[in-house]
């Protein structure tokens, strides 16, 4: 049996500074030569992924709304901003999934004048998760950790006392052991914490409120495509 060929990735590090080279020169005609042989290509492909991903295809005319959103990420191009951390890829795909979710959301206000509240969020549910095509979500996904560690790692210094230090150690080691560790519940969670730390929950909860607190400020940058 033959082996199945990779697919060849659309978002390439070539593609990657042809955005910073993009977004870094004042010369048009330059720009418009990076945006024809580079940029546009990937928009393109990564837009159709992703509406494919998360089957948006449901939305009604989704063709429309496909070409409205290729043309709406040129108007963004400049906004990009490298020293924020994240990749071009990570940023103009979360903020396309974002651009989409809140088409979404406004079919589903139509959705829910049509047919009752529940069938509304069910078809919801149902109707824009795909199991398929894998790529976008794994890409992703690691995007997403690789970032969230670098800024795990910068709290460090922050944390001083020692009740803090042992409850910031105790949650890198779980985290980096998600694969090894059997976790099914909030209060297994807070077992782990307790035998890493020799504290008891109330303690653990303290510190924990600190860091849970910086990760939803996080996660809200990286749902903005700020990270």
């Amino acid at each position: 049996m033959k082996k199945k060929a990779k697919s060849k990735m659309y978002f390439t590090q070539e593609h990657e500074q042809a955005i910073l080279d993009f977004c870094n020169s004042d010369d048009h005609a330059e720009k418009e030569q990076l945006y024809i042989k580079w940029i546009q290509p990937a928009f393109n492909q990564m837009v159709d992924k992703i509406v494919f991903s998360y089957k948006f295809t449901n939305l009604p005319n989704i063709d429309e709304l496909r070409m409205e959103c290729k043309v709406w990420l040129t108007t963004i191009l400049d906004k990009y901003d490298p020293n924020r951390g994240s990749k071009a890829f990570s940023y103009f795909s979360v903020i396309t999934k974002n651009w989409f979710i809140h088409k979404v959301k406004k079919n589903t206000k139509r959705l829910q004048r049509e047919v009752p509240y529940e069938n509304a969020e069910l078809e919801l549910e149902t109707s824009f998760v795909d199991p398929g095509d894998h790529y976008y979500q794994e890409r992703s996904t690691k995007e997403f950790w690789e970032n969230l560690w670098g800024e795990i790692n910068s709290w460090e210094v922050d944390y001083e006392k020692e009740g803090e230090k042992k409850v910031y150690e105790a949650v890198k080691i779980i985290l980096s052991s998600v694969d090894d560790i059997e976790i099914f519940n909030k209060k297994a969670i807070y077992l782990y914490l307790r035998e890493l730390t020799g504290m008891n929950t109330k303690q653990v909860v303290t510190h924990l409120n600190k860091m849970r607190s910086r990760y939803k400020d996080f996660k809200k940058d990286w749902d903005d495509g700020k990270i």
